[in-house]
């Protein structure tokens, strides 16, 4: 089979994309709707066909020759590898169910055309990003998520808050992408390639404190896109967004950017001790922040985003703890069950006439199709990490990798993750509890719920529920296929005593149902919610935006002004504007002469020829006395 045949994989997306964004809006809807659709399920199958591809050391493409200078020969090539392949399938899989459920979340919408082909070049630009060859293509598809999240966020622009928060989402991350595009000019330099399997295997001869430098660099690359501490800021406000993008967001694409650059580049990474135990704290504080930020949250979607952060800290967390068959085993489960409950929460706010407010839902689960409820339960025991769900195995890797790691400092990153797990368990049923149990507490007459958002729900909870079977421990039987699917790029194999496997299963059981119990009991009857400085607090995201504010945007501002009113009106315009008023002062004098009458210029001539009579004397004199 001709290799050059991968590129249909990310081609058909932005095919789509590009007839959608040219005659989307001139022809039936039912044909934008059909090419969008078509665009991410090709590519789901071609994935498919091509994955015997991926085994050993898998297969380059190249399509052409981008750039040619010297020995420098970058071409346009896509690696279809071990690690590409599970990550393009999981895109495009999950991409197919929500651009299907997309179409009805949509329907009413006017603006289609733009919508479906922002979503497919969305896709489009993640499969560029997990199949990048080189620096150079890597770094088109991590602009190019960065624009289309700008204009999915910022979707509804009409609203002013809505194209805030495109904004902010789009500036946020891009102080990421600084550090992203120092990092990659910087390993050029150093090795003299663009290829990223060249660089890996060059990574041993890199001085260790340079190695340090650029795993720091690569890591707040990472932050700006997977929405970690402290590139964080951005994600809660993404909420504005319709339904579908938040779940592509948060469940397919951008947000788990971050992560599969750290597993690309784990080769240089973990040379460095720093380096990994700066990746594991950065994943714990988000962690542990975004847990405590939505326990408090009153939005539906702003709860599933901070519940995003701190589920990508994790997988930040497996990353330092050396275990990618970890980091990985989690992104994909949390991509099933993160999906699922974002588009069960846009079926939620239509059954809530457009409403968000969970404590302005209830007892939905009667109000609504009986299915909504299951399957936002299963996205919701996956996500509190119950035994037995993809949820539960994959987080209880991560937390076996950080238990028994050699150096004693990740027993607090353990600890933490524990805490985190407590408060997630708590979190996800405090929503389960306000939106589906009691009585209505709404005001909003419900919508419809089409087909189409209803039935691609199923496939997702399913796979949710059953995704720990991808890697389950070889304790309890399984093979931990991801690990060994994985190979060499696996990281560092986890392995415990039984007792201790068993020990800390018990443990994420209890702490799953403790979660459940406490949230049982504050919420298994209707409280308003609390109003106090630390509820406040917890809602605001613990002043993130007013720190950030303080710190960059008002001194930011301030510049701003002094170069505007102190440099440029007051020193260049003051300037021009005075030369320009001495220039006036002069020639109104001059004016003053030009009188159009006779006498005037008569007398002028008069005193002229006097002057320079006298001058004419004065100079004979002069000469006489010589």
């Amino acid at each position: 089979m001709n290799h050059s045949l991968l590129f249909l994989i990310p081609l058909l997306p932005l095919f789509c994309a590009v007839i959608n964004l040219l005659f989307g809006m001139r022809l039936p809807r039912l044909f934008a709707e059909v090419m969008a659709v078509t665009g991410v399920a090709g590519a789901f199958v071609l994935t498919l066909i091509f994955w015997g591809h991926a085994e050993g050391e898998g297969t380059r493409a190249v399509l052409f020759t981008w750039l040619n200078s010297g020995t420098l020969d970058v071409s346009f090539a896509l690696n279809f590898d071990r690690l590409a392949a599970p990550m393009t399938l999981m895109v495009t899989g999950v991409a197919t169910l929500i651009h299907l459920y997309a179409v009805g979340y949509m329907h009413e919408d006017d603006d289609y055309g733009r919508f479906f082909a922002l979503l497919n070049l969305f896709v489009f630009a993640m499969l560029v990003i997990v199949l990048a060859d080189n620096l150079l293509v890597l770094f088109l598809g991590w602009e190019g998520v960065g624009l289309c999240s700008y204009g999915l966020i910022g979707f509804w622009y009409r609203k002013l808050e809505n194209a805030k928060a495109g904004t902010k989402a789009f500036l946020v991350t891009r102080v990421g992408d600084v550090f992203l595009g120092i990092a990659l000019l910087w390993l050029f330099a150093l090795t003299g390639t663009l290829s990223i399997d060249a660089i890996n295997d060059q990574a041993a001869a890199i001085p260790s404190g340079v190695v340090i430098a650029l795993s720091l660099l690569l890591l707040l690359g990472a932050c700006g896109k997977s929405a970690q501490v402290p590139l964080m800021t951005w994600l809660a406000d993404a909420m504005a967004g319709p339904t579908p993008v938040s779940a592509l967001i948060h469940a397919a694409t951008m947000v788990t950017a971050g992560v599969y650059l750290l597993c690309r580049f784990f080769p240089l990474v973990s040379l460095s001790a720093v380096a990994m135990t700066a990746i594991t704290a950065i994943g714990a504080l988000t962690a542990i922040y975004a847990a405590t930020c939505a326990m408090a949250q009153r939005e539906i979607k702003r709860v599933l985003a901070y519940s995003t952060m701190s589920q990508v800290g994790y997988m930040f967390m497996a990353v330092g703890a050396g275990t990618v068959a970890g980091a990985m085993f989690h992104l994909l489960t949390h991509a099933f069950f993160k999906a699922v409950l974002f588009m069960a929460a846009g079926c939620v706010i239509h059954l809530a006439g457009d409403e968000n407010d969970i404590f302005k839902m209830g007892g939905l689960a009667r109000r609504g199709p009986v299915e909504l409820f299951w399957v936002f339960l299963a996205g919701a025991v996956c996500l509190a990490g119950l035994p037995l769900t993809g949820g539960f195995f994959s987080k209880d890797g991560i937390l076996l990798a950080l238990f028994t790691h050699p150096d004693p400092v990740y027993r607090v990153f353990w600890l933490v993750g524990v805490l985190t797990a407590l408060l997630t368990a708590f979190y996800t049923f405090r929503l389960v509890y306000l939106v589906f149990a009691g009585d209505y507490r709404g005001a909003g007459h419900p919508h419809a719920i089409p087909l189409l958002m209803r039935w691609p729900l199923w496939p997702l909870a399913l796979l949710g529920l059953a995704g720990g079977l991808l890697n389950l421990p070889a304790f309890v039987g399984g093979g931990e296929r991801l690990h060994h699917w994985y190979g060499a790029l696996a990281g560092r194999e986890v392995s415990a005593s039984h007792d201790v496997e068993w020990m800390l299963i018990a443990l994420a059981a209890a702490i799953a149902a403790a979660g459940w119990l406490a949230a049982h009991w504050r919420y298994r009857s209707y409280r308003p919610p609390l109003e106090n400085r630390a509820s406040r607090f917890l809602l605001s995201g613990w002043q993130a935006d007013a720190l950030v504010d303080r710190l960059f945007v008002r001194p930011f501002a301030a510049m701003a002004r002094f170069c505007s009113s102190g440099c440029d009106r007051t020193l260049l315009d003051g300037t021009l504007d005075g030369l320009a008023r001495l220039v006036s002062s002069w020639a109104s004098m001059l004016v003053q002469l030009t009188t159009g009458r006779l006498t005037t210029y008569l007398s002028a001539f008069a005193w002229g020829f006097l002057i320079v009579l006298g001058w004419f004397l004065i100079k004979l004199v002069n000469g006489g006395g010589h």
